[in-house]
Order: C-alpha cells, then sequence, then structure tokens
C-alpha cells in the first residue's frame, strides 16, 4: 500500500513511518518542509504527485499557549489544514487517517469518555482540532479520526521544548532528587509506538468512523511518574504538588481518559495497560543507552 505520513518527524509520525514500513507498505515520509497543509494548493500537489492510497496526518499545531496567543494560525493548520486533506483525499480516491485529541472534551464528565459524547472543548487548541473533525467527517466518506491522549514516543517532542512527560521526569529526578507532580490531573498515559501498531491495524480495515485510541487504564501525572522512578531505579522524594503551586496558563482538562468503544467493538483493539507501554519504553531506552556507551 502506498501510504504518506504528514508530520513524520514527530513524535508520533517517526513510529508511524517504521511500523508501516515494517509490514511491508511503501511509505512516504512528509515534514512541514514538504507540504503546507493549510495551504490547499502545496497539499494538492504534494499528494497528486504521491497519489497514495492512505494519508496519515499527524501534522498540527499543538502547543496549548501559542493556540491561545494566535488562534487564527490555530485554525489555519489544526482546521483548514484538515479540510484541506479531506478535500484532496477524496479527490484521489484515498483514505484519510486523521490523528485527533482529548482536548475537544471539558473532562468533566469524570468518567472514560465514549466516540459519542458531546465535545466541550475548553480552549482554542481543543476548539480547533474540533473543527478539525467537523472538516474531516463533512468533506469525506473514507476517513478515521482518531483521538488519542497523553502521547510520549522516542521522538523530540518539539511543543514541549524535546522533552515528553517521561524524559522530563528522568531529567529533574536525577537534577534535583526532589520532584513535586500535579495529582488532580487524569490521564492514560500512551505510547506512540503502540499507537502505531493500532493505526496500521485500523487501516486494514474499511470500518470508517471516529475513534478513541490509547492505552488502557488511567492514572494522574504523579502516579504515572511515580511508576517511571519506580521501574527506573532512581532515587527520588517525590511529592504531590501543591494547590495552584503549578498555574495553568489555559484552561485545560482535568480528566482526559477515553474508552476506546469503537475499537473493540469492531475487535480491533490492540492496546495493553499503560504500565506496559511504560516498562517497554523505558526497557528500549536502557538499551540504547547502553549501546552508545559501548560505541
Amino acid at each position: 500500500m502506498q501510504i504518506v505520513v504528514i508530520g513524520a518527524d514527530g513524535q508520533l509520525g517517526t513510529d508511524l513511518v517504521e511500523a508501516f514500513t515494517g509490514q511491508g507498505d511503501a511509505v512516504r515520509a512528509l515534514t512541514h518542509s514538504h507540504i503546507e497543509i493549510a495551504d490547499m494548493e502545496s497539499v494538492f500537489r504534494v499528494l497528486q504527485e504521491t497519489q497514495p492510497h492512505l494519508i496519515i496526518n499527524t501534522a498540527a499545531m499543538h502547543h496549548v499557549e501559542n493556540c491561545e496567543s494566535e488562534p487564527e494560525k490555530a485554525f489555519a493548520v489544526n482546521a483548514v489544514g484538515a479540510r484541506n486533506l479531506a478535500v484532496v483525499a477524496r479527490s484521489l480516491g484515498a483514505v484519510l487517517m486523521h490523528v485527533s485529541t482529548d482536548y475537544v472534551f471539558d473532562g468533566r464528565k469524570g468518567s472514560p469518555y465514549i466516540e459519542h459524547d458531546v465535545p466541550g472543548p475548553l480552549n482554542v487548541y481543543g476548539t480547533t482540532k474540533l473543527a478539525g473533525e467537523h472538516f474531516v467527517s463533512s468533506n469525506t466518506e473514507r476517513y478515521f479520526v482518531v483521538r488519542t491522549s497523553g502521547l510520549y514516543g522516542k521522538s523530540p517532542c518539539r511543543a514541549k521544548g524535546g522533552l515528553n512527560f517521561i524524559e522530563l521526569m528522568l531529567k529533574l529526578g536525577k537534577e534535583r532528587g526532589d520532584v513535586r507532580v500535579v495529582d488532580d490531573e487524569i490521564v492514560s498515559p500512551t505510547s506512540t509506538a503502540e499507537l502505531a501498531v493500532q493505526l496500521v491495524q485500523l487501516s486494514r480495515s474499511n470500518c470508517y468512523g471516529l475513534y478513541h485510541a490509547t492505552a488502557e487504564g488511567s492514572c494522574s501525572w504523579y502516579e504515572f511518574a511515580r511508576e517511571i522512578f519506580a521501574l527506573s531505579d532512581i532515587p527520588v522524594r517525590l511529592k504531590v504538588a501543591q494547590l495552584g503551586e503549578f498555574p495553568a496558563k489555559v484552561p485545560r482538562p482535568k480528566y482526559s481518559v477515553l474508552e476506546n468503544r469503537a475499537l473493540k467493538a469492531r475487535g480491533l483493539n490492540t492496546f495493553k495497560p499503560w504500565q506496559d507501554g511504560l516498562y517497554r519504553y523505558l526497557a528500549g531506552r536502557g538499551k540504547s543507552e547502553a549501546l552508545q556507551v559501548a560505541i
């Protein structure tokens, strides 16, 4: 299958290229230097040249604070960009797989969100991503919109200064010895490597529509940090941050747990508990460090 991955140099994009290539697919990895999704002319020219069977869009304006200060730019990328891809995908007879976010919800439900729950984003990022979902579903019939949450992967996360949450915790643990983390935000930490495997599985079906795709189970950021340090055997004094100690500049959902109901209903769910993904990430990280020392 001829596949285009847009945002191929990002956390998820990197693992998607690897996962699909490993399955024998012909993958064209596109970065911002190759395509500007907010520009219809750029989208049409690049994709017509490739003639893909499947277009996977991981590109987005992710930085929540920047989205808030630059709403027009966020809408151009996250919403109009999604529309452009959907329009061109339909004209080429291609399937579009569009990655979305848990931030389309306000977090007030208090139990895992399913695909048919009514969205209510709290910020510009969530609003523009929700608009992107609607643009996709209204402009093409052969699409997968995939919401996910709490991503971390081996590639640097540019929207977070190059460090995912795990790497940040390990850095702080080694440098400070004392680490404080919030305990009032609940997520499902999800490995991009595992999400990539799930998207390969989903792409092999023709069960188009909206999906939630995250690791099984949930935890607070504090609980996630505690497991990171326990598995890494790093001596650290981990404490719960005081209320208001790390005030958010932009409103964010306090509860971001998604239930993979549609995947499970179709027998397509490949996710395991979030602890398994964390263990595999740290094990892979350890092998890489050992290899660097040996070299």
